[in-house]
């Protein structure tokens, strides 16, 4: 039996583990996961969520900060995007995501964003109800945000008070699209006049993204089989949602005053690399740091070899530690 006609794995680190909560426990965390339905009057979604811990922390353990992490387009929360919550929980952190509208197991047609805004609150809604509980008062707040994420997380930060966030790490973010990628006149508006009449055809083509993501070819495998991913071509109302987000993002940059840390590999073809140098230079933010690591694809925390992304991990949890509360010595 070949590697491509062997079974797939019921989970993303394989048969051992047999459970999630054994996995957690083998790396030092603890992890849950529900439903959060948000407070909406003009109907109710339902998001699928999950929140990482570190392992043993009891009744009066306090986490060294909340990390609010959010996914990348046709990604979700089950899968490889764990282990970088996982290793934060282990290191103190205690982390909350959800599958974003359309994605994973949250409700909506699979890969289906009409409307980043409407993602936006309903994030917001479930971020915040994470930070009204009794335990997590005082805590500083961080975003955490990989590729379409990451532009998801400067958006969350435009639209909300400075106060409410203690930073943002934002990983190969998707905060503008590149002029060497965009499509060329009159493709955005021949997209844009079919997208009005048929939102959800899936027709817009594309690079196999997993191909050009993971560079290690073991772990293309383990991506492709991921049961939630979606795999078929861009939906339209999807594409022209993004084109419209990231024109807005491109146009603001200037307005970002959020501390940040921006990581990026320049070999990333598909969000580029270019533009993240562009956010940190024109944020307004006085903390802002950059990190470009050379020859690194757009999966820097899976898709790569293993001593990458603890290069990438290190430079991340060095980042966080800096700006948050310290560890209690008691």
């Amino acid at each position: 039996m070949t590697q491509e006609e062997a079974p797939a794995p019921v989970n993303f680190w394989g048969e051992h583990p047999a459970t999630e909560s054994e996995y957690y426990a083998a790396h030092g965390a603890e992890g849950e996961s529900s439903y959060f339905t948000t407070p909406d009057d003009a109907g109710a979604r339902r998001l699928f969520t999950r929140s990482w811990r570190p392992a043993g922390g009891g009744a009066g353990a306090r986490p060294r900060a909340l990390v609010f992490m959010v996914h990348g387009y046709g990604n979700d929360i089950s899968w490889t995007f764990q282990a970088t919550a996982v290793f934060l929980a282990r290191s103190g952190f205690a982390c909350f995501a959800a599958d974003l509208p359309g994605h994973g197991r949250s409700h909506g047609l699979q890969a289906f964003v009409p409307d980043l805004e409407v993602a936006v609150a309903d994030l917001l809604a479930f971020f915040r109800s994470v930070r009204r509980r009794e335990e997590h008062a005082g805590l500083p707040c961080f975003l955490f945000g990989e590729s379409m994420g990451g532009a998801i997380c400067l958006l969350i930060h435009l639209r909300t008070s400075p106060e409410e966030w203690a930073g943002a790490v934002l990983v190969a973010p998707m905060c503008r699209i590149s002029d060497r990628i965009r499509p060329r006149w009159p493709v955005p508006e021949i997209l844009t006049l079919v997208s009005r009449f048929a939102p959800t055809l899936p027709i817009v083509p594309t690079a196999d993204l997993i191909e050009k993501s993971v560079k290690v070819p073991a772990k293309r495998l383990i991506a492709a089989r991921n049961p939630m991913r979606y795999n078929g071509r861009p939906r339209l109302g999807t594409v022209m949602e993004l084109l419209r987000a990231t024109d807005e993002l491109g146009a603001r940059l200037g307005e970002i005053t959020i501390p940040f840390l921006v990581v990026h590999g320049s070999a990333d073809e598909v969000t580029d690399p270019a533009v993240s140098r562009a956010l940190h230079e024109a944020a307004a933010s006085e903390d802002k740091t950059i990190k470009m690591y050379d020859g690194m694809l757009h999966s820097m925390l899976f898709g790569e070899p293993e001593e990458n992304i603890e290069r990438v991990r290190g430079d991340i949890l060095a980042w966080l530690s800096e700006r948050c509360t310290p560890t209690s010595t008691s």
